[in-house]
């Protein structure tokens, strides 16, 4: 954990502006698609984590507890989740065969538990919605020279990331760089 390096925060104009390009992936191609949103996770994991806890402030701000509980449960369930898959080879298997219906699976206990809880608009607004925003950039933001380079740094192990760890833990750390 001690080589973790924090990414750099890549600036407006590559991340939204005017050298920023943007292209409808082809659905058609699951596997490119796949590769195109994980190395854009990997590049602009900084600027993904400043918007989400941008968002998470204003929501904070404007309903603190109900945020708390939500934010607690679902970091105890995706942890949980995470012990369960490195104790137990089966649902290991389950998590790197099926990452999607692995991630989905967490979203709705998570829901589930804090709908129970009453806290369902804190999590679909404070958390689902950032988690949309970044997923739906990473999809159609095209990828640039630069990007593909700090990826395969990350991928040959040069570079260790917050992000790049995450993906490892959901099974996706074969992937990313490619």
């Amino acid at each position: 954990m001690a080589d973790v390096q924090p990414p750099p925060l890549r600036s407006l104009d590559d991340f939204l502006l005017s050298s920023a390009r943007f292209a409808v992936p082809d659905v058609r191609d699951l596997d490119r698609w796949n590769n195109r949103i994980i190395n854009n996770l990997l590049y602009y994991q900084s600027n993904y984590f400043l918007c989400a806890l941008g968002f998470l402030l204003i929501v904070g701000y404007l309903q603190p507890l109900q945020l708390f509980v939500g934010g607690t449960v679902v970091t105890l369930l995706f942890l949980g989740f995470i012990w369960v898959a490195e104790n137990q080879a089966p649902i290991r298997r389950f998590r790197r065969n099926h990452p999607l219906i692995s991630v989905l699976a967490i979203l709705l206990a998570s829901y589930l538990f804090v709908s129970v809880l009453g806290g369902v608009a804190v999590f679909l607004f404070g958390i689902a919605f950032p988690i949309l925003m970044v997923l739906i950039h990473a999809s159609v933001r095209l990828r640039s020279l630069k990007n593909k380079l700090e990826n395969k740094l990350e991928s040959i192990g040069l570079k260790r990331t917050p992000m790049g760890l995450l993906l490892e833990a959901l099974g996706q750390e074969q992937e990313a760089g490619s």
